[in-house]
């Protein structure tokens, strides 16, 4: 398998062959743990220490060659023809901002298609993992992991959902490299260490976290008995009821035996066709609705994407929005105020050009009502296509002198899946030659071709979105449970299937950087009172001290306590 993988076994399976009886190792266990079902219990003599093809003196070798090589990923490859899996995983520095650790995103892995990178260590995971979130790991004798922010977290001692599965990921890594660092020391104290500074319920979720990633390790190899009991494990004090660590773990958890039903060839379907709001951006539903009212970042964006476009349009009298995903179209209410409380340019028609691939007269009607109350001269045009490749220039009846504007509000990555599609509608998108285009995205790197490195990447991302849910709705509130709902059948696609079945497949920043490189498109600075904008919308929320805006570049991205979530840019064409 090309795929690069955790490596947790090696270690473990060595501890009973090198350090005597199971009952002496129980014994020294239970001066540092109470828990009788630990996930040394579950992985202990299950297979000799060589199981891998790896002797000790082997592995430090392959650590050491991995030391030095994790340099190499923090330079991007040319990009010769451009695939959204195509550039190599970049390492950022971490970006400081308000006391706040800023974990940078990465843009996609090598080539699903490339046969000819070999088939990489073990070891390569859990370093790999190390350098991408955060050279804020420290050595883990005996030091605290991780520093808590307490004017951000608003506790002195409880860690953040991120920095649970950053302390798992550290101990992880701290684990496979230890096994010949300090072999000994690691196989007789493999719990006590670096946990002692946490709470009792921190412990408890760090070491859930650590067995999800072992479970992981597991499901990559194939070792589908041994990752089962691991689910198990996982599944029993892990909860969709529970805190944020226990939610997002129990819905990783739910993914993985998906995917060990399809790979061992058991039929099972969890109705994730049915449930496809998250793929289409949550589109016109009441999720849509939820998720932008209880929730910071969309209004953000939003209201921020709408100040850039005054600015612009601040001397234009005809003015031609196309909107490629426009959902309720509450959000141009907004603009046509702005329009219509101009004095020196009044508007002389504003177009609203909708596409939608079911029928939105209605919510021409409506926004053509608001207008009228307004005495805003209208229209409104809507353009129905069930597959964006079916996009013409002609649909879209420009005229001369329009000032015309592309709102793209997480619609692109929807077609990334289907790249045919996504180039017809850039390609008609720049034929229009539009003043500028507004892009919002999500921050995740959802598409490499590395299942470990997916995994890694979408566990940090929806750990950070749950931590947010947590704070900005109730516990039990049934609308939280149904956004929960919604991106654990996001989070199950995204581990649990392959190829076409594959349709999650977000990409950060950089990587539509490199890709609207080649339409000739230039990225547009955010302005000041833009970005003051971003700021004053945030204020309005009671968690706006969790909430994050921060410069990518010239483009603005919102996230949770430094973890990116979504972004937006805005662009012109040469």
């Amino acid at each position: 398998m090309a795929d690069t993988f955790f490596s947790f076994t090696p270690y473990l399976d060595g501890i009973q062959e090198n350090y005597g009886p199971l009952e002496d190792f129980r014994k020294e266990e239970a001066q540092f743990k109470e828990k009788r079902d630990h996930l040394i219990d579950m992985e202990m003599g299950e297979a000799n220490p060589n199981e891998y093809g790896f002797h000790q003196g082997e592995m430090a070798k392959k650590v050491d060659y991995f030391l030095k090589d994790k340099l190499l990923i923090q330079h991007q490859q040319p990009i010769d023809e451009f695939h959204f899996n195509a550039l190599s995983p970049t390492t950022q520095p971490i970006q400081e901002s308000a006391g706040l650790v800023h974990i940078p995103a990465r843009v996609s892995e090598t080539s699903e298609n490339n046969t000819q990178m070999p088939h990489p260590s073990p070891l390569a995971s859990p370093l790999k993992l190390l350098t991408n979130y955060g050279s804020g790991f420290k050595k883990l004798k005996g030091e605290k992991l991780i520093k808590v922010e307490t004017e951000t977290s608003g506790t002195s001692d409880k860690l953040s959902t991120v920095e649970i599965m950053k302390v798992a990921g550290a101990r992880y890594v701290q684990f496979s490299t230890q096994m010949c660092d300090d072999y000994n020391y690691m196989a007789m104290h493999p719990f006590g260490f670096a946990l002692s500074c946490l709470s009792d319920d921190d412990k408890r979720d760090v070491e859930l976290a650590h067995l999800l990633l072992a479970a992981a390790e597991k499901v990559g190899y194939q070792q589908y008995e041994r990752a089962e009991r691991m689910l198990l494990r996982c599944e029993w004090v892990s909860s969709a009821r529970g805190n944020p660590a226990q939610r997002v773990i129990y819905h990783f958890a739910e993914a993985l035996r998906e995917r060990i039903e399809k790979e061992s060839g058991r039929v099972t379907m969890k109705g994730f066709e049915e449930k496809d709001e998250i793929v289409q951006g949550l589109t016109n539903t009441p999720t849509f609705l939820i998720n932008y009212k209880q929730l910071p970042f969309t209004q953000v964006l939003v209201f921020t994407g709408i100040q850039t476009m005054v600015e612009t349009i601040a001397s234009e009298r005809k003015v031609h929005l196309i909107d490629t995903g426009i959902r309720y179209g509450v959000h141009w209410t907004v603009l046509m105020q702005a329009l219509a409380d101009r004095q020196d340019y009044p508007i002389e028609l504003l177009k609203i050009t909708a596409v939608g691939s079911t029928d939105i007269e209605e919510i021409g009607t409506r926004l053509a009502s608001f207008a009228k109350s307004l005495n805003l001269p209208f229209s409104f045009k809507s353009v129905i296509l069930s597959d964006m490749k079916d996009a013409k220039e002609e649909l879209f009846e420009t005229e001369e002198g329009e000032t015309i504007i592309i709102y793209a509000p997480y619609v692109l990555r929807t077609m990334i899946p289907t790249p045919d599609s996504l180039e017809n509608l850039m390609r008609v998108m720049r034929n229009l030659n539009p003043t500028m285009m507004v892009v919002f995205e999500s921050e995740g790197n959802h598409n490499s071709p590395s299942f470990v490195n997916r995994f890694t990447d979408a566990l940090f991302y929806y750990s950070a979105y749950y931590e947010s849910l947590d704070t900005c709705m109730k516990q039990y509130d049934e609308d939280r449970i149904r956004l929960e709902t919604v991106f654990g059948d996001a989070i199950r696609n995204i581990v649990a299937e392959e190829g076409e079945e594959r349709t999650i497949r977000s990409v950060p920043l950089d990587v539509w950087r490199a890709y609207f490189g080649r339409f000739g498109m230039v990225e547009i600075g955010i302005s000041e009172s833009s970005f003051k904008q971003a700021s004053l919308v945030l204020q309005k929320f009671d968690c706006r001290s969790c909430c994050t805006i921060h410069r990518n570049g010239k483009s603005l991205v919102v996230g949770w306590k430094g973890t990116p979530i979504h972004s937006l840019s805005v662009w012109g064409f040469r």
